[in-house]
């Protein structure tokens, strides 16, 4: 049995080809009972619309890439969750690409995609800002938690965040405190050490920077034995995942957490509540954040490409059991 055509919808519903392809790709410009005769028509037919075919006329896919630095870390769950939930909402899909941490996979992932996708969301890119640049001369791309001059961005909020991480460490009688960098390549370790260097100045608090490390529970051993050479009374890790392996160095060590050293991690994954101690880390809405970059990249595509908004989501400091006043234990924290 021969399958309907638009031709088809379009005879039986008495209107245009043109309107029938409208009333799919493009239904805000077509009036409210025309579109609905039309979809009933086509419900009634059988129609499904072929979206390579449609993509051809519109130049629009109706796809959009996320491309996370590595998807086995929980950080990215919520902002996959929430970027997911915006795209679907406004007809798309969203395609997953894991670039593993390395930059070569990731520029290759995208270079396949560039012709299958409406735009890229790159979460925590490991890429030159020149080849950033140079994909969005041609492409729609949001960066997430980073910047890029000229781009359009969504970071969660981490200046103010380690300015009240260095304060609380301070206010608990910490004099030293060494933060266990991320990656080389990543810009948001680069831009954290910078905030925690500024507020320890200010607060008269020594600061040093060990690593980088790799930010996974797996480096948490070599995290954990720099941070006790430098002699600090505080560690502040280049997330949670960090953290907690440097947790469990710290253990194994006979370290005791935080009567000997404060631990601090970022990102609030949701093992953070569950290791031993529970760790005090900066979070925020992530959820939000991937829905903020979905909702930037589709306004994008109508507007002009030098358009690119920035935009920051309150970050928050959550207090746990693996920071206290250097000495002893706190007192009924929890």
């Amino acid at each position: 049995m021969r399958s309907s055509t638009i031709y088809d919808v379009a005879q039986a519903a008495g209107v245009a080809t043109s309107t029938v392809s409208r009333a799919f790709s493009n239904p805000d410009r077509v009036g409210a009972a025309t579109r609905e005769h039309v979809l009933e028509v086509a419900r009634r037919l059988g129609y499904q619309p072929n979206p390579h075919a449609r993509a051809l006329v519109s130049r629009r896919t109706r796809t959009v890439a996320m491309v996370v630095s590595d998807i086995t870390n929980p950080h990215f769950f919520e902002l996959i969750r929430g970027a997911e939930m915006r795209a679907k909402a406004s007809g798309y899909t969203l395609v997953l690409v894991n670039a593993e941490e390395s930059p070569r996979i990731e520029l290759e992932q995208i270079h396949r995609l560039t012709r299958s996708v409406d735009g890229f969301l790159l979460a925590a890119s490991r890429q030159p800002e020149e080849d950033l640049l140079q994909l969005a001369a041609s492409h729609r791309v949001v960066v997430v938690n980073r910047r890029v001059p000229g781009l359009a961005s969504v970071v969660l909020e981490h200046a103010e965040g380690c300015r009240q991480m260095v304060g609380h460490l301070a206010s608990l009688g910490h004099s030293s405190v060494v933060y266990l960098a991320g990656p080389r390549s990543s810009w948001m370790a680069a831009s954290r050490w910078a905030a925690i260097r500024g507020a320890a100045a200010e607060l008269g608090l020594r600061a040093q920077r060990m690593g980088p490390f790799a930010p996974t529970v797996a480096s948490g051993g070599a995290a954990a034995d720099a941070a006790l050479t430098t002699g600090a009374t505080a560690a502040i890790a280049h997330n949670d995942l960090l953290a907690i392996g440097v947790l469990r160095r710290l253990a194994d060590r006979g370290v005791q957490v935080p009567a000997d050293v404060s631990v601090v991690g970022f990102d609030d994954i949701f093992a953070a509540d569950l290791c031993t101690p529970t760790l005090t880390t900066l979070g925020g809405a992530h959820a939000d954040v991937g829905r903020a970059a979905v909702e930037i990249l589709l306004n994008s595509m109508e507007q002009p490409r030098d358009h690119a908004p920035e935009l920051v989501v309150p970050s928050e400091l959550i207090l746990r059991r693996s920071t206290g006043v250097p000495g002893r234990p706190p007192g009924g924290r929890s």
